[in-house]
């Protein structure tokens, strides 16, 4: 049971740190790129090929991957998000961020094969069970990210930008910002954040084409459930999230996942639309 437990707080973290990198992109863009989950789909095979394939040093092998990440963030922005916002109808960004994500997993499914591979050992390590790294290293990534993001918006001039355009995206123009600068900024940071969380969590999850679906679900719920913007509610989202389906998969097993996760953002969006900590928005009227 203690197993089951660790990996479940272990898949919160990678649940935790999706919900992290939706937040990322919503806090500039107002947009909630439905390929989030395929930002760390892509980390994972990549570290996976360079480490695996090319025989690359594991620093090289996350380098590597970061690089990826950050270009195909910046290719979701270029393709799917920038002429859609200055369209007539904002939200085809939900139709457009999918279809781009749809169309690199299946790409990646044809390059890589669509069964899992077992990601490398980044450590060396003589024992597994509770202390294995594949459990520790995503909680410790998930960890590193939410308190680095937290010092970037609060202490850097970049940051504080980011803030800015969130906050008031029209202000922000006025004082002379190029909030559209800021917005591919965020879609970059984003894609090397989820490349990030896939290499950490690789030996978890494998590398597997059919992880991004996955993620970008259950990192909305997650997301959803601890209030969209806020980076102590994803991660409390993710751990919620990770137990349920942990503890879903022992005592039911693991096909009723995917029913409980959606029930559970149904009776979210319900009885508390802004999450457990979001604000809800005041509009004046």
């Amino acid at each position: 049971m203690l197993l089951v437990l660790i990996s479940g707080l272990a898949l919160g973290a990678l649940y935790g740190m999706t919900a992290i990198v939706y937040n990322v992109t919503y806090s500039t863009a107002k947009v909630l790129s439905f390929g989030t989950g395929h930002f760390a789909m892509v980390g994972g095979i990549i570290g996976a090929f360079l480490i695996l394939g090319l025989h690359w040093p594991i620093w090289a092998g996350l380098l590597g991957c970061l690089l990826v990440g950050a270009l195909f963030g910046y290719a979701t922005e270029l393709l799917a998000v920038r002429r859609v916002l200055v369209s007539s109808d904002q939200h085809l960004w939900v139709l457009s961020t999918l279809a781009l994500a749809i169309m690199v997993q299946e790409a990646m499914g044809l390059w890589w094969g669509t069964d899992p591979t077992p990601f490398p050992h980044l450590f060396a390590q003589q024992r597994g069970g509770l202390l294995d790294q594949k459990y520790w290293l995503p909680i410790i990534a998930a960890a590193l990210m939410a308190g680095g993001l937290e010092i970037f918006y609060r202490h850097t001039l970049l940051g504080k930008i980011f803030v800015a355009v969130s906050e008031d995206d029209f202000a922000a123009r006025a004082r002379g910002l190029d909030t559209g600068r800021v917005r591919t900024l965020s879609f970059v940071m984003a894609g090397t954040l989820g490349a990030l969380s896939g290499f950490a969590a690789g030996q978890l999850t494998f590398a597997d084409f059919n992880l991004g679906t996955t993620l970008s679900l259950a990192g909305f719920i997650a997301a959803a459930l601890g209030g969209i913007g806020s980076s102590l509610g994803a991660m409390v989202g993710g751990v919620v999230m990770g137990l349920l389906t942990a503890f879903t998969s022992h005592f039911f097993g693991a096909e009723y996942q995917k029913t409980i996760a959606i029930g559970l953002l149904a009776l979210v969006l319900v009885s508390r639309p802004q999450g457990l900590f979001g604000r809800p928005l005041m509009r004046d009227v």
